[in-house]
């Protein structure tokens, strides 16, 4: 399923929740968008529909999501600190009003931080850098069939499909 597809479902109350996070900073809508549009380009490019699934590629468009969304989002906010925090706020949301089963979604929270960490690695670094840097990571992702494998994957894209 994709990004569009997962929004339009949202209820009322999941879609107000994102609204009140962007009006209090409306500016950062712009940015978040152009994140995600590029996230999905590039995905489709390097893996086709396969970052669709829960696979290797999926765990690279996580990461990717949440570091172009800080690099993008940082332009605005100036501070790295709060960069991170307002990209973990968004995707956090994201993850938890859609309907994810719980290895799916701590595999999906687990690779955003891990975007976030990118982020910080490769601040004043040329975006072509950083996603080098992730397909190598998503490369030697682990394979987990379990939360506390996932939970100690410490600075690894973690997966839990072989599609």
């Amino acid at each position: 399923m994709n990004f569009w597809k997962r929004f339009s479902q949202l209820n009322a109350r999941q879609l107000y929740r994102f609204a009140l996070l962007f009006l209090s900073q409306p500016l950062l809508i712009v940015p978040v968008l152009t994140a995600t549009l590029k996230t999905f380009s590039i995905c489709n490019s390097l893996y086709g529909n396969a970052h669709q699934g829960n696979g290797k590629a999926n765990g690279f468009r996580h990461a990717l999501w949440n570091a172009l969304v800080c690099k993008n989002s940082y332009r605005f906010i100036k501070n790295k600190q709060k960069t991170v925090f307002f990209a973990q706020e968004l995707t956090d949301l994201y993850e938890n009003v859609t309907k994810n089963e719980i290895l799916d979604r701590t595999m999906d929270l687990h690779n955003n931080m891990l975007g976030r960490v990118c982020f910080l690695n490769y601040l004043d670094k040329k975006n072509e850098e950083m996603i080098e840097f992730l397909q190598k990571k998503a490369e030697i992702s682990k394979f987990c069939t379990k939360i506390e494998e996932i939970n100690i994957a410490e600075n690894q894209i973690v997966y839990i499909s072989e599609d």
